[in-house]
């Protein structure tokens, strides 16, 4: 009876152990799917814009369950190709690179299509004559951001004779955004002689040479000689600001000020009347490079072009409908 009793034990076992078997995630049947992974090389961490980019991407990477590869080039567009040929080397599904400079990318980005990996240009473009190196570009409109600024200008000095002096706090030599705002602000000031910019120098959209340009900006002229501070981003707007109040200069009275971007801060300084006109540059492009990396991958066609949608918020604005910035 007890050998009776054992050999049922031993039978029931069995019969557990193999139901049990076919319900193991592990089994050769079980498809496990293997997740995207994204290259991502990002150009550094220069500003509060910056910053911002950088974490709307890991964040959306991470809600997405893409695997995200994030190399910050900390301002120079060699790590910028070096992160790029180490994608390559892992085989990534998707190579994504905010470009540093416009120029530089050919050979790089071709080793990319060689090895069939696709490329999403993010946020600034390349300039190149093979557009086949790249599958899409996710892009602020640099040059309608410049116009913008332009036609503030138009409107706030509509009943001013002039002259309009202007100081500007240019971008990035080379870079598509500095590009995009010196050419489209000139494209709309050029058509009134009143308008004059008697200077503009690169601050690398970095708040400490946007305070070193404006404190050489005012070795050269009187603040009375200045009507119009035009800045490509709203760092260097908080130095320049820093050096104006330093020197009993009235932000946004003494001197107008145009600056893009739209943080927070920036808007603060729009209400309280230190600052006239924000362009916005949205840096919450996180999700769109996600969802365009799954189309990709899933075999979609995505539109070569993708501009990212921005306001414009000014003096003339409705400031109880600007919602918190959030950066």
């Amino acid at each position: 009876m007890k050998k009776f009793r054992r050999l049922i034990s031993v039978i029931c076992f069995i019969c557990l152990s193999i139901a049990m078997s076919g319900c193991d995630a592990t089994s050769p049947e079980t498809v496990v799917e293997k997740p995207i992974v994204l290259g991502y090389s990002q150009l550094g961490d220069e500003s509060t814009w910056r910053s911002q980019n950088s974490l709307s991407l890991i964040n959306a990477a991470n809600e997405a369950g893409i695997k995200i590869m994030f190399e910050d080039a900390m301002q120079n567009p060699e790590n910028q190709i070096k992160a790029i040929r180490s994608f390559i080397a892992y085989k990534v599904d998707v190579i994504a690179f905010s470009p540093l400079v416009e120029t530089g990318w050919d050979t790089v980005l071709g080793e990319a299509k060689a090895a069939g990996i696709p490329v999403i240009i993010v946020d600034r473009m390349i300039d190149t004559e093979d557009e086949s190196l790249y599958t899409c570009a996710l892009c602020s409109d640099f040059d309608l951001e410049g116009r913008q600024a332009g036609e503030f200008l138009k409107k706030k000095f509509r009943l001013d004779d002039g002259p309009v002096r202007i100081v500007e706090l240019a971008g990035t030599e080379y870079s598509t955004p500095a590009i995009g705002r010196y050419e489209g602000f000139r494209s709309v000031i050029s058509s009134d002689p009143k308008f004059e910019v008697i200077f503009s120098a690169s601050g690398d959209f970095m708040r400490s040479k946007g305070r070193e340009l404006m404190q050489q900006i005012l070795t050269h002229y009187e603040p009375n000689e200045i009507d119009v501070l035009y800045s490509h981003n709203d760092d260097m707007t908080f130095g320049a600001i820093e050096v104006m109040l330093e020197a009993g200069i009235r932000p946004g009275k003494d001197i107008v000020i145009i600056s893009v971007d739209a943080t927070q801060k920036i808007i603060d300084y729009l209400k309280d009347g230190s600052v006239n006109c924000v362009i916005e540059c949205n840096p919450n492009s996180g999700p769109q490079v996600m969802e365009i990396t799954r189309r990709i991958v899933a075999g979609e066609t995505v539109e070569k072009n993708i501009y990212i949608d921005e306001k414009v918020f000014d003096e003339y604005s409705d400031f109880d409908s600007i919602a918190d910035r959030g950066y």
